[in-house]
């Protein structure tokens, strides 16, 4: 009888190894974005991510697209973690208190917050510094202005948009110090109508580059119909408005989100802050427009690859606010705990904080 169950054991063994490695189960991943992935900006960014996600081996992906933040929030990403995903990608700052919240409810569940600041055991944070795209955006739209008046169509006065729109006016101002930035706040991610209504508001005022940190090509088009510029946001919109469209600052999340898949997938994933940049490539710019001539070309070029290398910091000395006082010496830069923090405009921005 030993002989026989010692046979039986080996023969098993063999098929086993016969048949290769058992694999593991397939990973699932979710995502919930803020907006349709059809606006081809901040949800459309985020897609094309998960799609790369989608991609690897042993991984589906699911989402849910126009999700408002608030209490619809916490239930999808609750009837997400009963279903039995593994990793969820919140994508809007506004999701926040929501994934803590339902992290607590599933310690098993990895989470994973866009743009936010709380963390749990089980719930980590990523972002990307879209202020350094900005300010070489920025480089482009001081070069092409002749009004010297830039509009900048905005959500929400938090500190990341705030950021953004002072990175885009310290990169205006470093090749046209006369340029001034107009800001105008929709108080809304994703409404095409009311992005477009503040984009001609601004060029009624005399704008003759529209910037946006909305997610619709709604100012995009708002600038070709009135025969002006564009810098677009989290992709490339030059489809939407050629004429107009000078380039984008763009997210390259594919190469964040399959950083933190493969992390999940091998046991090393723990619970950080994470705000890649140039360096790493998360953030980026979209292709120059025709428009846009080779001098300036080079020059964003040249910017780029300095940030990239550390060697230029985008928060550099001197800065002044709105007020002039002054509020980074010259020789010193700005920590990330400062400009996580920032609630202030630069000096040149017409616009508030409130």
């Amino acid at each position: 009888m030993k002989t026989r169950s010692f046979c039986l054991l080996l023969c098993a063994m063999i098929l086993l190894l016969a048949a290769g490695p058992v694999s593991a189960k397939d990973l699932k991943v979710g995502f919930i974005y803020v907006s349709p992935v059809g606006d081809a900006g901040y949800s459309y960014a985020h897609d094309l991510g998960r799609q790369a996600v989608e991609q690897m081996d042993g991984v589906d992906t699911s989402y849910v697209e126009s999700v408002p933040e608030g209490p619809d929030a916490e239930r999808v990403l609750r009837n997400m973690a009963r279903k039995g995903f593994d990793l969820i990608f919140a994508t809007s700052y506004g999701y926040m208190d929501s994934v803590i919240k339902v992290a607590k409810q599933f310690p098993e569940v990895i989470f994973m917050h866009c743009s936010g600041f709380k963390r749990a055991e089980n719930a980590g944070t990523y972002f990307g510094r879209i202020y350094q795209a900005r300010y070489l955006t920025g480089i482009v739209a001081g070069k092409m202005t002749t009004s010297n008046v830039l509009g900048y169509v905005a959500a929400y006065p938090i500190p990341e948009l705030i950021r953004g729109i002072n990175a885009f006016t310290l990169g205006a101002r470093s090749v046209n110090p006369e340029v001034q930035v107009r800001v105008v706040w929709t108080k809304s991610w994703y409404d095409p109508a009311t992005e477009k209504e503040a984009a001609k508001s601004l060029l009624d005022v005399g704008a003759d580059v529209i910037a946006q940190h909305v997610d619709s090509p709604a100012p995009q088009e708002a600038a070709q119909e009135k025969g002006e510029y564009s810098v677009g946001y989290n992709s490339d919109m030059s489809a939407f408005a050629p004429d107009a469209h000078l380039t984008s600052a763009v997210w390259k999340w594919e190469n964040l989100y399959t950083d933190v898949v493969k992390q999940v997938q091998d046991g090393t994933w723990k619970s950080t802050d994470i705000w890649a940049g140039l360096d790493e490539n998360v953030v980026g710019i979209a292709p120059f427009g025709p428009m846009v001539d080779t001098e300036t070309a080079a020059l964003v070029r040249s910017k780029k690859e300095a940030i990239a290398a550390g060697k230029f910091e985008v928060f550099s000395g001197p800065i002044h606010d709105q007020e002039g006082q002054l509020r980074v010496e010259e020789g010193e830069a700005m920590s990330d705990e400062e400009l996580l923090g920032m609630t202030w405009f630069v000096e040149n921005v017409v616009g508030t904080t409130q």
